[in-house]
């Protein structure tokens, strides 16, 4: 007997019976240390240039917070005793800089244990209003930015849980909220709710290919909920504290208020709900009332849409992306298909714009057609605009220039290029708030402005471009070329001639400064924030390029380990940190968005750590996959896979720097994806690290990622990419992790636990951590200090200590 307990104790141990029943451990010192860095504020400056608002949070929640009641219905995630999104990020500090000045004001009269989101800024900009989320709900708080002191607006009474919370009215004296109705029934617990009756879908034969979406009602009690949870009245809210009722209780989505304050687009969710889509495609209506809350027309009515065409570009027919001009005082602006929003079908315009002005009872004027599918307009004055388009499927975008007052002159094309070629990327243009608050086109004349991400084969440099819209010369105003920085262009002033720019480094933390680019002044200086993460500033960091087999020319983000001497060139073992980016040409997927200047930030998901224990750490490694013409990028995924890892790993060992016995190779979401199928069809790794993934492929049968064909129409692609399905070929250990809340569409939780049991039943050396509470990103300090004790283990014990692998090399598919 006393063996027979012995034996069991000893398989136990080594994890072959059992779930490990495992504390929340923490990592080593080196790695603790750059977890616990304080977070430097998030920067907010007004327009005018006066003022800076400074916001302070934790950079993670506790699992405390995690644990609190959580609802999932329709695609939200609601806490239903605050009212408030589940998963909101909130904010704990407020001060406030007055620009040119050395002093930072603590923003006075901020309440106890503050939990603020939901900012937003009066139309003049000198008041912002926010929530704060109590234990018992959500209160209303406005900023007085000169005074640097809020005041308390409403109590705990207002409901979050659909977002569009807090609506300013125009005269900057009082805003729209919602709030809770009194109306509202207790929800149902339905875990001890008694059925009275089965749960049933229907279809009449329409196609309904749905992406795998999560968070979805799942029966009538699941319905009532939600209705409950979304149900608003709204009511006004001046400064002093007075209210009244605006509008009476229901389903409030958006809200929006025309730019000259006296009309209001409120859209309003409707019955029958859906038990295939989030709430965002139920039945919906869009109404137009005046500032009073007296109704002006409903405008638009929106069936359930469950049964799009397939494809990316597929669209609802009717009215769409109905928006405020921003140049008028009241014209809305929408969009309408002209090819029954079926990407399949061959037309000349895919869509047509159209304005409808105040009182909207007139005819409707058209102002465009557009190639691709309608982005959005930038608006400049009655004579100029430019719009937007896209096509996913050739990766093209085109940007018109159009004359609104003048439809039948035919809209210029200035632009018709692959988004996706970052290298002819002419920027975006630069923007001023006008009259009625909004941003417009910042024009000169006939002069426009651009401010560019500057990606060049030699490097990256930032620009400032002058186009003229009559003659579309441009002439470039500014290039930046700081040597060992990387300097972003946030936004430009033009009548100020003010170039607000973000500078960093490697090793330092990024700030601000105004810049002039007419005249030669000193930069001016508005923060000075310390690099928090000092144990690593030193580190060496550079961007390599290297080519695949085939000649195509890749990038990755080099790190040598702390402390790493250059010249004895010691043998390192090293991660392989990246994520596959879909391709329809090889120039584009070729080009190099990195810079070996932008600062070195360990964030919760980082391989970036290791570099403190002795590893080399290659991140961000070019993993394109191509599919050029008819041919699709998926079609030859996983040899494509493989050669890319391939190159990544041969440029390294060329360096010297790497034991190319020990790479271990990691990745999240679609990367942890990429990293199952390097394992499988390939020896190239020692270990590898897999979170939040998907494995089998179909169980996502309508599409994932950049894949529109459905499962029937390619089955041997959804075969050949699934890891699932070739897991008797895993040979290299594999740590899984995954949160088991994860809410992203198609990795369900399920796709690491049955992948798991797929490879423990072959026999495989793998490892499953599931993390309660969080969802597809982690969240609680609890589970991110965990996971990266689990990773430094798995590292540990399968790369640094391996002692027994072979030389390793690609294994033909």
């Amino acid at each position: 007997m006393k063996k027979l307990i012995g034996l069991c104790c000893i398989l136990f141990s080594s994890g072959l019976l059992a779930q490990e029943a495992l504390t929340y451990q923490k990592p080593s010192e080196e790695i603790l240390e750059l977890v616990d860095a304080p977070l430097a504020p998030s920067v907010i400056l007004t327009d005018d240039g006066e003022h800076m608002v400074l916001l302070y949070r934790d950079a993670y929640k506790s699992i405390a917070e995690l644990s609190e009641q959580e609802l999932r219905l329709a695609g939200l995630r609601i806490n239903p005793k605050t009212n408030i999104g589940s998963r909101t990020t909130y904010y704990n500090n407020i001060k406030v800089k007055k620009i040119g000045g050395n002093e930072t004001l603590q923003v006075a009269n901020l309440p106890s244990d503050p939990r603020l989101a939901n900012f937003s800024f009066s139309p003049d900009q000198s008041k912002v209003a926010v929530t704060n989320t109590t234990k018992d709900g959500v209160e209303v708080w406005v900023l007085d930015i000169a005074k640097a002191a809020v005041t308390k607006l409403t109590d705990a009474n207002v409901n979050a849980n659909m977002r569009d919370v807090i609506n300013w009215f125009k005269d900057g004296e009082s805003l729209l909220v919602k709030m809770l109705p009194p109306d509202r029934k207790p929800l149902i617990n339905v875990l001890e709710a008694v059925p009275e009756g089965p749960t049933i879908s229907s279809n009449n034969g329409k196609k309904a290919q749905n992406r795998t979406y999560q968070d979805l009602l799942k029966n009538p009690n699941d319905e009532f909920n939600f209705e409950q949870l979304a149900k608003s009245e709204l009511y006004k809210v001046s400064l002093d504290g007075a209210t009244s009722k605006w509008m009476d209780t229901d389903l409030y989505g958006n809200i929006s208020f025309s730019p000259d304050g006296n009309y209001v687009k409120v859209v309003t969710i409707d019955r029958p709900f859906s038990y295939l889509v989030p709430y965002s495609r139920f039945p919906s209506a869009t109404t137009i009332y005046r500032k009073d809350g007296s109704l002006v027309t409903r405008l638009l009515e929106v069936p359930l849409i469950e049964d799009l065409p397939k494809g990316f570009m597929a669209v609802r027919m009717g009215m769409r992306s109905i928006s405020w001009r921003a140049d008028q005082p009241a014209s809305l602006i929408y969009a309408k298909a002209l090819d029954q929003g079926n990407p399949e079908n061959e037309v000349a315009w895919r869509d047509a714009v159209y304005q409808l002005d105040a009182p909207f009872d007139g005819e409707a004027k058209e102002l465009l057609k557009t190639k691709n599918r309608f982005r959005y307009i930038q608006w400049g004055n009655t004579h100029t605009a430019i719009a937007h388009d896209y096509w996913w499927n050739n990766r093209n975008t085109k940007t018109y220039l159009f004359d609104p007052s003048d439809s039948n002159t035919p809209p210029e094309i200035i632009t018709d290029r692959n988004y996706q070629d970052v290298y002819s990327d002419p920027g975006v243009f630069v923007t001023k708030r006008n009259e009625y608050g909004q941003n417009i086109l910042a024009l000169d004349g006939t002069n426009a402005y651009l401010l560019g991400d500057g990606y060049t084969k030699e490097g990256q440099f930032p620009f400032v471009n002058e186009l003229n819209l009559k003659t579309k010369e441009t002439r470039r105003l500014y290039t930046s070329t700081l040597r060992g920085k990387k300097e972003d262009l946030m936004d430009y002033d033009v009548g100020q001639d003010k170039l607000l720019v973000r500078v960093e480094s490697a090793n330092e933390y990024p700030n601000y400064y105004f810049k002039s680019i007419k005249k030669n002044k000193r930069p001016e200086q508005l923060t000075n924030f310390e690099n928090p993460f000092k144990s690593i500033q030193e580190v060496h960091k550079e961007v390599i390029t290297y080519k695949r087999e085939d000649g195509l020319e890749l990038t990755g983000t080099l790190y040598l380990p702390v402390g790493y001497d250059k010249k004895k060139k010691e043998k390192m073992p090293m991660i392989l940190w990246a994520y596959p980016r879909e391709y329809k040409d090889k120039g584009s997927a070729s080009q190099n968005t990195q810079n070996p200047n932008e600062f070195t930030y360990p964030y919760w998901g980082s391989p970036i750590y290791w570099v403190t224990k002795g590893y080399v750490v290659l991140d961000d490694a070019a993993f394109p996959i191509i599919g050029e013409g008819k041919e699709q990028p998926n079609d030859s995924f996983r040899t494509q896979l493989v050669a890319n890892a391939k190159a990544a790993i041969d440029a390294v060992d060329n360096m010297g720097y790497i034991d190319r016995k020990k790479v271990a190779v990691g990745g999240h979401s679609y990367g942890a994806f990429m990293v199952a199928n390097l394992l499988s069809h390939s020896n190239l790794f020692a270990a590898g690290i897999a979170r939040s993934g998907a494995y089998n492929r179909t169980l996502t049968p309508f599409g994932f990622q950049s894949e529109e064909r459905n499962y029937w129409e390619a089955p041997e692609v959804y075969y050949t990419m699934s890891p699932f399905m070739h897991a008797d070929k895993m040979k290299t250990p594999l740590l899984l992790t995954h949160g088991q809340a994860d809410n992203n569409s198609g990795t369900y939780p399920m796709q690491s636990e049955r992948y798991f049991n797929a490879l423990k039943g072959l026999g495989a050396t793998v490892r499953l951590v599931m993390f309660p509470k969080e969802s597809h990103g982690y969240r609680a300090k609890e589970s991110i200090l965990h996971l990266l004790w689990e990773q430094d283990q798995w590292l540990e014990k399968y790369v640094k200590q391996s002692k027994t692998l072979d030389v390793r090399q690609p294994v033909k598919n």
